[in-house]
């Protein structure tokens, strides 16, 4: 055996159990996985989760959702056709009038000539816990639930036959039972507020509520109805009208302030070391209302052109199953009952219309970019290591040969 192998062995045995003993920033992750008293892995060069992987094209961006994965649309399925009828509930205050066609009725006396009309207005009645109110002769009036017309109709068919042609007219004199609440620290006055419901918008109730102190691109929206919630950007309800749902009585809107944000890794300018300093970290904000794939790249310093490979920059998201399907993708490896597909979308800035279809690619909240390193950076980086393990063996032999000579030339001069 050479003395060169002879070191490299003993390199072997002595270097690589002393790595333990290197200055490290925490544990090892083997002595992570063997320490553990309870584990559940995956192979290290296994999928954890599948994938779509779509490359950008322009059928993928007539195709793109711009909403989201959360929608009030597509959750509560009302857009701006009609307003929802207002039911009265329980704790409404009514009041009723009833007209008849000649006096000497029911409720008009025979010298009804000194009354200002043919008709008489009851009490206000608040309606009960049994939602219910009382009219006389016509008995008990179930209120809860229906709306004025049918309830005028139902007092109208029980005095029909004692009254002359009688005509009901109701009215909500204090409406408790149909309110909105509207909270948050996005609202401009305050941070609470419930608004009696008349038919409005999500935006109308934002409005009533004294409207946003923050910019638009700085809020989201949470309505919840019932045990459903979703949640939206606040730019969503104003660029496309039929998010602006119609609430309904009982929602709670919740308007709160929160940066759309994104992730950069690998391949980019920002990232380096040289550009530490600038103060630009792998987490950035959108800090307008829209953001596209080349500006979110911009923002990150752009691709490093040591290291990054053009044609292979990627954008992580969850997307909606809908528009997948109207691309052209083959879902059949997920649940046809699943909505929401990991989906990773690949730019080419190789291919010069890259350029173009990525500035028509909007940015979404939480949207992870990744850029990775080319073939040749991965080729640079073995041979350094191989140089580096090349070199240091190369020094250890000449320190060997120096340190023979030294010995030999002293041995030499003793004698």
């Amino acid at each position: 055996m050479t003395l060169r192998a002879k070191i490299i062995t003993l390199l072997a045995a002595v270097v690589f159990p002393a790595c333990t003993q290197l200055p490290v920033d925490g544990p090892h992750h083997r002595d992570i996985s063997s320490g553990a008293a309870a584990a559940l892995v995956s192979g290290r060069h296994a999928i954890a989760d599948d994938y779509a992987l779509i490359d950008i094209s322009e059928t993928v961006l007539d195709c793109l959702a711009d909403i989201g994965p959360d929608s009030f649309f597509r959750s509560f399925g009302a857009g701006q056709g009609p307003a929802p009828l207002i039911r009265i509930g329980v704790g409404d205050v009514l009041q009723v009038a009833i007209f008849e066609s000649a006096a000497g009725g029911l409720f008009i006396p025979a010298e009804a000539g000194v009354r200002p009309g043919n008709f008489v207005t009851l009490p206000s009645q608040t309606v009960s816990r049994a939602g219910s109110i009382s009219v006389p002769y016509a008995g008990t009036i179930t209120a809860a639930g229906r709306t004025a017309a049918e309830i005028e109709r139902d007092i109208e068919s029980k005095l029909a036959s004692r009254a002359i042609e009688p005509q009901a007219v109701v009215t909500v004199v204090e409406q408790n039972a149909t309110e909105v609440a509207v909270i948050g620290d996005g609202l401009i006055v305050g941070n609470k507020f419930r608004i009696k419901y008349s038919g409005e918008t999500i935006l109308d109730m934002i409005s009533r509520a004294g409207g946003v102190k923050y910019p638009g691109y700085e809020l989201f929206v949470t309505l919840q109805r019932n045990k459903r919630r979703a949640t939206v950007p606040f730019p969503t309800l104003v660029n496309d009208p039929k998010e602006n749902i119609f609430v309904a009585p009982g929602d709670t809107i919740y308007v709160y302030r929160e940066q759309q944000k994104f992730v950069a890794v690998g391949a980019l300018a920002g990232l380096g070391v040289a550009l530490q300093t600038s103060g630009l970290t792998g987490l950035l904000a959108f800090e307008q209302e829209r953001l596209t794939l080349n500006e979110g790249i911009a923002k990150i310093g752009g691709l490093l052109d040591a290291r990054a490979d053009p044609a292979q920059v990627f954008l992580y998201r969850m997307e909606y199953r809908e528009p997948l399907e109207r691309m052209g993708a083959d879902l059949s490896k997920f649940p046809p009952d699943q909505k929401l597909i990991p989906t990773v979308y690949r730019a080419n800035f190789r291919d010069p219309s890259g350029f173009f279809l990525a500035q028509r690619f909007p940015m979404r909240h939480r949207d992870v970019i990744y850029a990775a390193n080319s073939d040749a950076t991965e080729v640079v980086k073995f041979l350094d290591y191989l140089r580096a393990v090349t070199s240091t063996v190369s020094g250890v032999s000449i320190d060997a040969a120096t340190t023979r000579d030294v010995i030999t030339g002293r041995h030499i001069l003793s004698r």
